[in-house]
């Protein structure tokens, strides 16, 4: 069984969203005597990161509705890498995608480091299609999983279709196939969104 790390690591000077300075995680370290201790400031949408209703839709549901058993199960990996620009229904439709699975994007984005303004990302009619087929949930190895799009269709597409979104994966060393997947967010309340730890595990059923 061999497994892979797929969180992107927090630290001051991290790439985030757009390059946005507000949205840098800040570590305040203290020591005292023998005594250190460091407080973190950070978004709830730093890194790899999922996606509550809230985030897009007025009166969404917040965080704690997402279940954790959602977030625990096998996975599908699709090799991406040769999009550009966004991810349509065409491109998809080469997957054998059912109900109930819980896909990933590897795309051209896992192998960079730096923010992209034109990130590879999943387009409307692609969220339409992923929705019609009933997924659980889909993640994306991008900061966000659509760029733009006036008034966030894919976001709430998905959401309105109780599709669970992760944003920010690492998968750079990771091929296409089927995966055991722990996502486990931290655990919050009342909020739009959450940073995770994520793991893939090969040869696990």
């Amino acid at each position: 069984m061999k497994m892979y790390d797929v969180t992107g690591t927090i630290y001051e000077g991290m790439t985030v969203y757009k390059d946005k300075p507000e949205k840098q995680p800040k570590l305040n370290t203290e020591t005292n005597g023998y005594v250190t201790e460091t407080r973190l400031e950070v978004d709830v949408h730093t890194g790899t990161h999922i996606d509550a209703p809230l985030h897009m839709i007025e009166q969404g549901e917040t965080f704690e509705t997402i279940p954790l058993d959602s977030l625990v199960g096998q996975c599908k990996v699709l090799d991406l890498t040769d999009v550009e620009d966004g991810v349509t229904k065409k491109d998809l439709e080469a997957f054998d995608i059912q109900k109930g699975d819980f896909i990933l994007f590897k795309t051209k984005n896992s192998f960079e480091e730096a923010f992209n303004f034109e990130f590879i990302f999943l387009k409307k009619d692609g969220a339409e299609y992923l929705s019609e087929i009933g997924i659980r949930g889909v993640g994306t190895d991008a900061l966000g999983i659509e760029r733009s799009q006036e008034g966030h269709p894919t976001h709430k597409t998905l959401f309105n279709n109780n599709v669970i979104i992760i944003e920010g994966l690492r998968l750079k060393e990771v091929a296409g196939g089927d995966y055991f997947m722990v996502a486990a967010p931290l655990k919050l309340h009342g909020t739009d969104a959450a940073p995770a730890r994520i793991m893939l595990f090969e040869g696990l059923n």
